[in-house]
């Protein structure tokens, strides 16, 4: 049985991660620093479990002592915003954090490393939808953060030639995705009309999204680690949706009546993405199993009570 690290394997990605290793048969070992990461997204699960931040030089002794065959990395600082905000924190964690990993990695003698990288590394697209090919000019720190890791995973390949697998997600959405602070557009709309509080839309609400649900990530995921090549890949649905024809499909499935608020853009949203995954469907050998409206479904029932009747 192949041992498989996953850090950030208490998040919202993460956990759902686990979920799949484990019926694929993995033996799981999850890293985090529960920054926001939840116990109980992983509680009751086989996996074993160890508390340190990836940016913790603490955690390279970690990882070469646990002697994995595989790491997916997927901790991370998520929020653009807070990127924009403040870079030294979203470097110390993106950056020096997937180092010690990378590091870890290689000196263990790892098969390979599946990174969760973003489409915020493509910047503002120059054509749609975008491809794995499109020059990558991020307009956030997030961005850049995630494009300096995967160019120190090439160098890595390059140099010790440690394999790896790069996943660009589009937007992901699904159950246990965090509503507060800098969550999911998905999970605060839902959690607004779970509240009956309008929620708020920045811009115009025109800008287009291409979403993904999380099992359908998680798939892609672990199937990236029986890939014998170093790669990149789109994780995606290839279709796009406006943000505000978004809310309506969510008040629609959760029978809402509420309206929305607007608010002035903000700095480093990009305004347009969708992304290709035709590419990622032949290397993977995977499709996306759930299109908007189930996911949604699916999302909405565990917000607003497992039994709810959509």
């Amino acid at each position: 049985m192949d041992k498989v690290i996953v850090t950030g394997g208490a998040g919202f990605i993460g956990s759902h991660v686990v979920e799949e290793l484990i019926r694929r048969d993995y033996e799981v070992s999850v890293i985090d620093n529960f920054s926001s990461g939840h116990h109980e997204n992983i509680a009751g699960l086989p996996v074993k479990l160890y508390i340190c931040d990836v940016a913790d030089p603490a955690v390279i002794n970690l990882i070469q002592s646990l002697k994995p065959d595989f790491i997916i990395h997927l901790a991370a600082q998520v929020s653009v915003a807070r990127s924009v905000k403040d870079p030294l924190l979203d470097a110390r964690t993106n950056v020096v954090g997937s180092l010690n990993v990378i590091n870890a990695a290689n000196s263990a003698g790892v098969k390979k490393v599946v990174f969760s990288s973003s489409a915020a590394v493509y910047g503002n697209p120059k054509s749609l939808p975008v491809l794995t090919s499109h020059p990558a000019e991020p307009e956030s720190p997030y961005g850049l953060t995630k494009l300096t890791v995967e160019n120190y995973l090439k160098m890595f390949d390059k140099f010790h030639h440690l394999s790896y697998g790069i996943l660009r997600f589009s937007n992901v959405y699904g159950p246990r995705q965090d509503a507060e602070g800098e969550g999911g557009v998905v999970s605060i709309f839902a959690d607004r009309i779970r509240k009956g509080t309008p929620p708020m839309i920045y811009g115009d609400g025109k800008q287009t999204r291409d979403f993904i649900f999380v099992k359908d990530v998680a798939a892609a995921a672990v199937s990236a680690l029986r890939v014998e090549n170093s790669f990149c890949a789109n994780v995606s649905s290839a279709t796009s949706v406006s943000i505000i024809r978004l809310f309506e499909i969510m008040k629609a499935v959760s029978h809402s009546d509420i309206e929305v608020l607007y608010g002035p853009e903000r700095q480093g949203d990009i305004r347009d993405s969708t992304l290709s995954n035709e590419e990622t469907k032949s290397i993977l050998n995977w499709v996306p199993c759930f299109d908007l409206v189930s996911g949604l479904r699916e999302t909405l029932g565990i917000v607003s009570g497992r039994n709810a009747a959509l």
